[in-house]
């Protein structure tokens, strides 16, 4: 599977870090200005350390392949999606790398998943989301479920992750509700 994974300036990176692990296949990968901030500031990481497994492009890399309708990939994931994102892509603003690609996988009617973490929601993120949703993308808000007892972070950090990978259509054997639950 040919993925491009986006970064954005919301807090909420540790759930990028957990999908790139759990992901196999050709790995893209595109870290906004402020999700380097972020990733440091909450993981003490550097995007840098996954070179050994992902391409890494720079957000204001307008030019990289992935740019390209031409490039074919399956999926895109923004994890975490800042409003700000969300708000350049539901407006057609194409102006860094990661909304690029997000208009690519627009226009090209391929998988678009968007996992914004911010709470509360304004009226205008609302009508956003509404919009990419009626335009196809998945909007897979970071809200974990706790029918499952979680006893650690990861383990919140998992629930997200895993319905990502279900959306992308990769099917584990994690928990799920009846299954885990009794």
């Amino acid at each position: 599977m040919k993925v491009v994974i986006g970064v954005t300036g919301a807090s909420g990176t540790i759930y990028a870090i957990r999908l790139i692990e759990r992901l196999e296949g050709e790995l893209n990968l595109i870290v906004s200005e402020n999700g380097k901030k972020i990733m440091k500031f909450e993981n003490n990481l550097d995007p840098s350390v996954f070179s050994n497994r992902l391409k890494i492009y720079e957000d204001y890399d307008l030019f990289a392949p992935i740019a390209s309708g031409s490039y074919v990939f399956d999926a895109m994931i923004i994890v975490p999606a800042s409003m700000n994102t969300v708000a350049k892509i539901a407006s057609g603003i194409s102006d860094t790398l990661i909304t690029r690609v997000a208009f690519v996988a627009l226009k090209e009617r391929r998988k678009l998943i968007l996992v914004p973490r911010e709470t509360p929601l304004s009226s205008i993120a609302l009508e956003n989301m509404k919009k990419l949703s009626d335009l196809g993308a998945i909007i897979l808000p970071a809200c974990p479920g706790f029918y499952l007892k979680p006893k650690t972070i990861e383990d919140l950090v998992d629930f997200i992750v895993n319905r990502i990978l279900d959306e992308l259509g990769i099917r584990g054997d994690y928990p799920r509700w009846g299954k885990n639950t009794s």
